[in-house]
């Protein structure tokens, strides 16, 4: 039973950790135009058989395939044309496919960006831009964070800041993006616990995370298709011990390569589908999972409807 707890809880954190979540996000460089509001949902399924421990790769034989799924409701609001407020709210669901823990699902924890475009320049048909991203996440339901591996999250409070570079040329683009995160401490039920020597209390120091992204490919208006490479990687922490239970302060390192896209649908004003499939190919105490998305987007353009409603006004 320890053996099996540990292999579920590597894939489900990993999986609640990264997603593939298209569109305009805290992580891209592109931002909305003022008074645009950009909203939708994201689906998201990774699934896996194999994980690392710590840096030895087993396969999970006991528990069949290992999957998350969340349904997250997101969307990003032009402040102005170079500040954006950014939202986004899962609801997630995990199962094993095999053994006899039961799946766990319900809201996990809510994420609010500010996205601010630092400087910007033009010369001829290339772009060169900057953004800063700060954000802070929080946890919207009193779940269990201490039920690993089904717990569908850790309940740490997390604050952020990411930088980002992005090169344009005609539509081929280049963004590469770094980013701290500072987790918060959680408190779980029990008052006495191991991780590399006895802690006798109910509050775990979280490690922080640092993430780092390279994306390129084609970007034009509303429309992009993208290859994109991402490390994450905890700063502290500790491996998965062989044959004892996990918990939620381990080392989880991973780096995924994958593809995303958007395509703003011809004919449906500006309604907008996302996709993307991501692969990890090498990890520390995470399942070698493969997730997929798709999503639907709406834009709604407040300032030009205004600008209607003023002239049918002045008009009459």
């Amino acid at each position: 039973m320890r053996v099996t707890l540990k292999i579920l809880l590597v894939g489900i954190v990993f999986m609640l950790t990264f997603q593939n979540i298209q569109a305009q996000t805290e992580q891209d460089g592109i931002m909305m135009a003022k008074e645009n509001w950009c909203t939708g949902f994201v689906y998201n399924y990774s699934s896996w058989n194999n994980y690392w421990e710590g840096t030895f790769k087993r396969s999970n034989a006991n528990l069949g395939t290992v999957s998350t799924q969340s349904l997250a409701f997101m969307g990003a609001y032009g402040i102005t044309g170079k500040l954006n407020v950014l939202y986004s709210l899962p609801y997630v669901h995990t199962h094993a496919s095999a053994g006899t823990l039961h799946d766990m699902e319900g809201l996990q924890d809510a994420s609010i960006w500010l996205k601010w475009q630092v400087w910007q320049k033009k010369v001829q048909q290339q772009k060169y831009a900057l953004y800063v991203t700060g954000g802070y996440s929080f946890p919207t339901t009193n779940y269990q964070a201490d039920f690993l591996p089904l717990a569908i999250g850790l309940r740490s409070k997390t604050a952020s800041i990411r930088l980002i570079m992005d090169y344009q040329k005609k539509n081929v683009f280049v963004t590469a993006t770094a980013a701290y995160a500072n987790r918060q401490n959680i408190y779980i039920d029990r008052f006495a616990y191991y991780t590399t020597e006895m802690h006798y209390t109910n509050e775990v120091a979280m490690p922080d995370v640092m993430n780092a992204a390279l994306r390129f490919g084609y970007r034009k208006k509303e429309d992009f298709a993208e290859i994109a490479i991402v490390n994450n990687t905890t700063l502290g922490g500790f491996d998965m011990r062989k044959n004892d239970m996990p918990f939620p302060s381990n080392k989880m390192n991973f780096t995924t390569v994958g593809i995303d896209g958007k395509y703003a649908i011809p004919h449906f004003h500006r309604i907008s589908i996302t996709g993307g499939i991501s692969y990890v190919v090498a990890g520390r105490n995470v399942g070698q999972a493969t997730t997929a998305s798709i999503g639907i987007f709406k834009v709604f353009d407040f300032a030009s409807a205004r600008q209607k409603q003023i002239n049918h006004q002045t008009n009459n």
